[in-house]
C-alpha cells in the first residue's frame, strides 16, 4: 500500500482509507463488534493507515469500537472524527458553537482511548456560527496539542475558502465517485488551488458500484438507503447502465467492477484518498486490490466518453438533508 499527502501540512495516509460508519451505523444491522475488530485489525495488517469516524456514528459506538480496536496500533494510524451536530446526533441539526467543539473533542479522545486526534472535521458547516470562530476553536485545539489537522465535510467554496484563511484545511471530505460528479465543478479546482487533500466518502456509491444491489433488492428497515431518492426501485434499475459500465472495463482488467470505481477515483489526483467501508472481510480486500490496478490514459478517456452518456437518475439526498451540505 502506497501512501498519499492530504493538504500542504504533512499529512501522510495510506492511498486507500477505511470508512467506518458502516460497523455501527446507517446500513442496516450492524455486524457483532467481534467481528468489527477482526476487520479493522486486517485493514491495518493489509496496509491502511486512514480510519474515519464520527461522534455521530451510533451515536458515539463507532468512537468506541475504534477505540478499542486501534489502540494497540495507535501510533501507526490515523484516526479521523467529527463535530458539528446538536448533541452528536445527525438527524438534530447542526451545532459548532465553540464550546460545543471543545467539548466533543474531549468526549472524543476519551472514546477513542487517545490524547490526541489526528483529523478534526466538522461534519456539517453550521450556518449560525461564523466559519472563521470554528476554524480558530480547531486552530486552538492544534496548539493545545488535542488535534493534528483541520478537517471540513460537505463544506462549500466560500466556507472552505473564509476556514482555511485562519487555520489550513488539510482535508475535505465530500462524496465523489462515478456517479455522483458534482465536486469536478468547483471543489476540485479550490482543492488544488489551496493545496487541500480530498477523501472521497461512498465512493462506491454507498455499494451500488459494486453491482452487488439492483433493481430488486431489499434493503434491511434500519438501512439508511431506504431514504435516498437514487436508491428507489426505478433509479436503480435506470443507473444499471453505470454498473454495466464497471463490469465491462473490469472483465477487461481482471479485476471487479468495485475495483475499477476505486481505481478511477484514484487516477483523478494524486491527493485524493477514498475511504470504501464495508463490513465484510473479503469486500475489504477487493477493495484493497484496488491499488494493484492501473488504468491508462486510453482506459481513462473510454469511461470518460462512455460514463458521459449515461444519465444518473435520483437525488443523492431527500431536500431536507441536501440542504445542509454544500454551505
Amino acid at each position: 500500500m502506497k501512501t498519499r499527502k492530504l493538504g500542504n501540512g504533512g499529512l501522510e495516509v495510506s492511498e486507500l482509507g477505511l470508512g467506518c460508519m458502516g460497523l455501527s451505523y446507517a446500513y442496516g444491522t450492524a455486524p457483532d463488534p467481534k467481528d468489527a475488530v477482526k476487520l479493522l485489525h486486517a485493514a491495518v495488517e493489509q496496509g491502511v493507515t486512514l480510519f474515519d469516524t464520527a461522534e455521530a456514528y451510533g451515536p458515539f459506538k463507532n468512537e468506541e469500537l475504534l477505540g478499542e480496536a486501534l489502540a494497540p496500533f495507535r501510533n501507526r494510524v490515523v484516526i479521523a472524527t467529527k463535530f458539528g451536530f446538536l448533541n452528536g446526533d445527525a438527524t438534530t441539526g447542526v451545532d459548532s458553537h465553540p464550546d460545543r467543539i471543545r467539548k466533543v473533542a474531549e468526549e472524543s479522545l476519551k472514546r477513542l482511548k487517545t490524547n490526541y486526534i489526528d483529523l478534526f472535521y466538522q461534519h456539517r458547516v453550521d450556518p449560525k456560527i461564523p466559519i472563521e470562530d470554528v476554524a480558530g476553536t480547531v486552530k486552538d485545539l492544534i496548539k493545545e496539542g488535542k488535534v493534528k489537522y483541520f478537517g471540513m465535510s460537505e463544506a462549500g467554496v466560500q466556507s472552505i475558502r473564509k476556514a482555511h484563511a485562519v487555520q489550513p484545511v488539510a482535508a475535505l471530505q465530500s462524496e465523489y465517485s462515478l456517479w455522483w460528479r458534482e465536486p469536478e465543478q468547483e471543489i476540485l479546482p479550490l482543492l488544488e488551488e489551496l493545496g487541500i487533500g480530498f477523501v472521497p466518502f461512498s465512493p462506491l456509491g454507498r455499494g451500488f458500484l459494486t453491482g452487488a444491489i439492483n433493481e430488486n433488492t431489499t434493503f434491511d428497515k434500519n438501512d439508511f438507503r431506504n431514504m435516498l431518492p437514487r436508491f428507489n426501485a426505478e433509479a436503480r434499475k435506470a443507473n444499471q447502465a453505470m454498473v454495466d459500465l464497471l463490469i465491462k472495463i473490469a472483465q477487461e482488467k481482471q479485476g471487479t467492477p468495485a475495483q475499477i470505481a476505486l481505481a478511477w477515483l484514484l487516477a483523478q489526483k494524486p491527493w485524493i484518498v477514498p475511504i470504501p467501508g464495508t463490513t465484510k472481510l473479503h469486500r475489504l480486500e477487493e477493495n484493497l486490490g484496488a491499488v494493484k490496478i492501473e488504468l491508462t490514459k486510453g482506459e481513462l478517456a473510454q469511461i470518460e466518453k462512455a460514463a458521459s452518456e449515461i444519465k444518473i437518475e435520483g437525488a443523492r439526498y431527500p431536500e431536507q438533508l441536501q440542504k445542509s451540505v454544500g454551505k
